[in-house]
């Protein structure tokens, strides 16, 4: 079920299903809460589920504070308008950057927390470069063509040619997008700190789901970081670039239901 937040004047929005445990699912760049339909469907029958579309994205208007730190309020907000003391907090790429900046900022709300195709290090400069060369194509040529072409290759070679109306569904439904909102997300990641230390200092375990064919995040990069919480719970997906949630559906859940009945 849909529900609206009004934050600082502004509306957003947010889907809530099941009850049980809390967790919540955060999406990354360039998509928005309906990334998560299959995850949503399978642990709603065991758990409360709630995914946000984060501010400038689906339902949700911009809002005043488009840094990841923001966002993680907008996050914090959603859980008080809830009444949740306590959740577990996943985040999808950009999302585990906010994820992070949560579990930095609020770490007393959560018992645990996972990034899916994510990493705790902070931009190289390479990287930041390649945003800041994203921004100036989104601006010449517009967020969905620029979509078009970024989003195609974050799935691996093998989900192209065996689910290619997967891929054609999940870009038509992400063709809305503005300019501005994919400006200030790549403005807040290329602003985001190295938050390998929050890692260090966990108080609760920490999820990592990797693709073994990931470009976004290298599979040795998102190795190097499981090392660092006191409790990692490390898994790859073997068939998956950077969308597993949607690549491997089935596999995705179990590993998430696996992880939340733990805790």
């Amino acid at each position: 079920m849909q529900h609206l937040l009004t934050v600082n004047e502004r509306q957003v929005s947010y889907q809530s299903a099941g009850k049980g445990p809390c967790v919540m699912l955060l999406h990354g760049f360039g998509e928005d809460s309906r990334i998560w339909t299959a995850q949503i469907a399978f642990l709603e029958k065991s758990f409360h589920v709630i995914a946000p579309d984060l501010p400038g994205s689906g339902a949700s208007d911009l809002i005043e504070d488009m840094h990841i730190e923001g966002l993680a309020h907008f996050v914090y907000e959603i859980l008080q308008k809830e009444q949740i003391e306590k959740c577990v907090l996943v985040g999808h790429s950009m999302g585990g950057y906010v994820t992070l900046a949560f579990a930095d900022a609020y770490p007393e709300k959560l018992t645990g927390f996972g990034l899916f195709h994510s990493t705790a290090y902070s931009d190289s400069e390479e990287k930041k470069d390649a945003r800041r060369k994203g921004m100036q194509l989104i601006a010449e040529k517009g967020a969905a063509a620029f979509l078009q072409t970024s989003t195609l290759n974050l799935f691996s070679a093998a989900t192209k040619a065996t689910q290619p109306s997967l891929i054609e569904g999940h870009l038509k439904s992400i063709s809305y997008f503005t300019k501005e909102a994919l400006i200030a997300y790549y403005q807040a990641m290329i602003l985001r700190p190295d938050r390998v230390g929050v890692l260090q200092k966990s108080k609760v375990p920490v999820l990592f789901i990797l693709g073994e064919q990931d470009t976004a995040v290298p599979l040795q990069d998102g190795l190097r970081q499981c090392y660092q919480p006191s409790v990692s719970y490390v898994e790859i997906l073997r068939s998956s670039a950077h969308m597993g949630l949607m690549e491997e559906a089935g596999a995705s859940n179990t590993i998430l239901k696996n992880f939340l009945a733990m805790l």
